[in-house]
C-alpha cells in the first residue's frame, strides 16, 4: 500500500535541562498511534525523562479508504475491590485489543520474566504504563485505549491507584460505563464485598456519580471449587444483583459476564471451560443486547450523548509553557464547543483572552467537542496567572464564574466521627482540589426519597444524607450538578480517604455576594 507524506510537525518540549539518557531508552522508539484514513506515526527521541523532541508525519493512504462511520469513543472506568484482578483484565484488553505496539509488549514481557513476574505479564504491562507515565516519560494515549467492533475505548483510570476513588470523581473524563470486576476465588468474593470491601463503595459512587450503566465480570473463574464453578457464579450473581438493585441499577440492563482475566475465558471469545454459561442478556427500553463476552457486553453499551448545546465548560488538568508557542493550557471539553478564535474566560480567576489555536494528539482541530482531550493556545496570559482546578468558558455564553458559597446534597460515606458546623476538609470537584467548610448543615435527608427528616442538626455522621452549605476556602469554579453535571459532584476527602460524596444544587457567585454587600437594595 502506498503512502503519500502530507505534513511534517517538528514538535519540541523542554521539560527539564538534565541531559541524560535514562537507561531502556532507545535512540529512537516508534510509537503507532492510529492506522487510520490519516495516520499518525510519532518518531520520539527521548534525551531524557522530561526532555522530549516529537516528529510527527503525518501520512495518508493514496489507496481506497473505508468511508463508513467512524467509530465513537467512549470511556469506561474499571471498578472493584483492589485484589480482584483489574489490572490483570484491563491488561488484558489492553494487550489483546490495543495500541501497545510490539516492541514494547516484548519488552515488558521480558522484564517480567526477569523480575520473577510472568505470571503477571498483563497486570506488568499495566503497571510498567503507570510507571513510565508518573516518571514523566512520554506514553502515547493509544496505550490507555482499546477498540472494540462498535467503539474505541478509552480507560479512564489506572486501575489499583491509591487515590482511585479522587481520581474516579475528578477524573479527566466521565465514564459512560463501569465494570465492576468481583474475584470468585474462595474467600475474595466475600472480603470484597464485605462492609470493609471496596466492591460496595465503588458501585455505590459509581452510581451515585452518574454512571448508570453497568457491566460485572465475575473474574477468576479458574480459581473457584471446582474450577469455573456455576454454583459459585450464580451465588456470586445474585448477591451482587441484590446490592446493585439496592442502589439504584436496574439489573434486567447489567450483564453478568464470568471471566479470567489471565487466561482470557469469556474476554474475547466464548469459552469452552464454561459450556453451562449460556451467554447475558440485557433489557433496556432504548434497545436489548444479548452475547456471551465481556468484549460483546462493552459493544452493547448505549452510545453517549455529548452536550455540544450547553455553554462551553473546560476544566483545566495542566498549563505549559512551550518555547515559540507560549500558554497552553490542557484539559477535556465536559460540555459546549472550543473553537480557535473564541474568546474564553477563566473563573475563578475572570481572565478573558482569545484562543489562538486548538490541538488534540498533536493535530489542529477547527473545534473541540465535549470528550475531547486537548491543549489550546492563549494569547497574553502568563502560566503563572492559570492553574488547574481553573474552568475555561466562552465568554459571550453564561461564562463561568467564582463560587462564593454553594449548596449540596452531600452523602457521608465513611467518616469515624460526626461531621459538624465549621467541618474544613478538601472537596475535590472536577480537576479542583481546595478545602471548604461546611458552613450550615441545614437538614438531614431521606437518602432514597430526598425528603427532610430533621431541620438544623448539630452534626452528620456515616450513612447520613444532608443539605449543607460549604464555602471555599480560596477562589474556586463550581457549577449546579442539574446544569453541568462533570462540575456539580464532589468527593469530600479526609484523612486520605473519601468521607463523603455530594452533588451541588444552587451557587452563590461572587459577583452576585459582592453586589449584596455594596448594593443590598438591588438584589432580590
Amino acid at each position: 500500500m502506498k503512502h503519500r507524506i502530507e505534513t511534517i510537525t517538528i514538535t519540541q518540549t523542554l521539560l527539564t535541562k538534565n541531559c541524560c539518557r535514562p537507561s531502556g531508552i532507545s535512540d529512537i522508539s516508534v510509537v503507532w498511534a492510529s492506522v487510520r484514513s490519516a495516520v499518525i506515526r510519532t518518531v520520539v527521541c527521548e534525551i531524557s525523562v522530561k526532555i522530549m523532541i516529537t516528529l510527527e508525519f503525518q501520512i495518508s493512504k493514496e489507496s481506497s479508504v473505508d468511508m463508513g462511520k467512524e467509530k465513537i469513543h467512549i470511556n469506561i472506568v474499571v471498578i472493584g475491590h483492589v485484589d480482584s484482578g483489574k489490572s490483570t483484565t484491563t491488561g488484558h484488553l489492553i494487550y489483546k485489543c490495543g495500541g501497545i505496539d510490539k516492541r514494547t509488549i516484548e519488552k515488558f514481557e521480558k522484564e517480567a520474566q526477569e523480575m520473577g513476574k510472568g505470571s503477571f505479564k498483563y497486570a506488568w504491562v499495566l503497571d510498567k504504563l503507570k510507571a513510565e507515565r508518573e516518571r514523566g516519560i512520554t506514553i502515547d494515549i493509544a496505550l490507555w485505549k482499546f477498540e472494540t467492533a462498535k467503539y474505541y475505548v478509552t480507560i479512564i483510570d489506572a486501575p489499583g491507584h491509591r487515590d482511585f476513588i479522587k481520581n474516579m470523581i475528578t477524573g479527566t473524563s466521565q465514564a459512560d460505563c463501569a465494570v465492576l470486576i468481583v474475584a470468585a476465588g474462595i474467600g475474595e468474593f466475600e472480603a470484597g464485598i464485605s462492609k470493609n470491601g471496596q466492591t460496595r463503595e465503588h458501585a455505590l459512587l459509581a452510581f451515585t456519580l452518574g454512571v448508570k450503566q453497568l457491566i460485572v465480570g465475575v473474574n477468576k473463574m479458574d480459581m473457584t471449587d471446582p474450577p469455573y464453578s456455576e454454583a459459585r457464579f450464580e451465588e456470586i450473581k445474585k448477591e451482587v444483583s441484590s446490592y446493585i438493585k439496592k442502589i439504584g441499577y436496574n439489573t434486567a440492563s447489567v450483564a453478568f459476564v464470568p471471566i479470567s482475566g489471565w487466561h482470557g475465558d469469556n474476554m474475547l471469545e466464548p469459552s469452552p471451560k464454561t459450556p453451562w454459561y449460556k451467554g447475558w442478556k440485557v433489557e433496556r427500553k432504548d434497545g436489548n443486547a444479548d452475547g456471551k463476552t465481556l468484549i460483546e457486553a462493552l459493544d452493547a453499551i448505549l452510545p453517549p450523548s455529548r452536550p455540544t448545546d450547553k455553554a462551553l465548560r473546560l476544566p483545566l488538568q495542566d498549563v505549559y509553557k512551550i518555547g515559540g508557542i507560549g500558554t497552553v493550557p490542557v484539559g477535556r471539553v465536559e460540555t459546549g464547543i472550543l473553537k480557535p478564535g473564541m474568546l474564553v474566560t477563566f473563573a475563578p480567576a475572570a481572565l478573558t483572552t482569545e484562543v489562538k489555536s486548538v490541538e488534540m494528539h498533536h493535530e489542529a482541530l477547527t473545534e473541540a467537542l465535549p470528550g475531547d482531550n486537548v491543549g489550546f493556545n492563549v494569547k497574553n496570559i502568563s502560566v503563572k496567572e492559570l492553574r488547574r482546578g481553573y474552568v475555561a468558558g466562552d465568554s459571550k455564553n453564561q461564562p463561568p464564574r467564582g463560587a462564593a458559597d454553594f449548596t449540596a446534597q452531600v452523602i457521608v460515606l465513611n467518616h469515624p466521627g460526626q461531621i459538624s458546623n465549621g467541618y474544613t476538609p478538601v472537596l475535590d470537584c472536577h480537576t479542583a482540589h481546595i478545602a471548604c467548610k461546611f458552613a450550615e448543615i441545614k437538614e438531614k435527608c431521606d437518602r432514597r426519597t430526598g425528603k427532610t427528616t430533621e431541620e438544623n442538626p448539630k452534626s452528620i455522621k456515616s450513612g447520613d444524607a444532608a443539605i449543607v452549605m460549604l464555602q471555599p476556602t480560596k477562589p474556586m469554579c463550581v457549577e449546579a450538578f442539574q446544569e453541568f453535571p462533570p462540575l456539580g459532584r464532589f468527593a469530600v476527602r479526609d484523612m486520605r480517604q473519601t468521607v463523603a460524596v455530594g452533588v451541588i444544587k444552587r451557587i452563590l457567585h461572587q459577583d452576585i455576594k459582592k453586589r449584596m454587600r455594596f448594593n443590598p437594595g438591588r438584589i432580590t
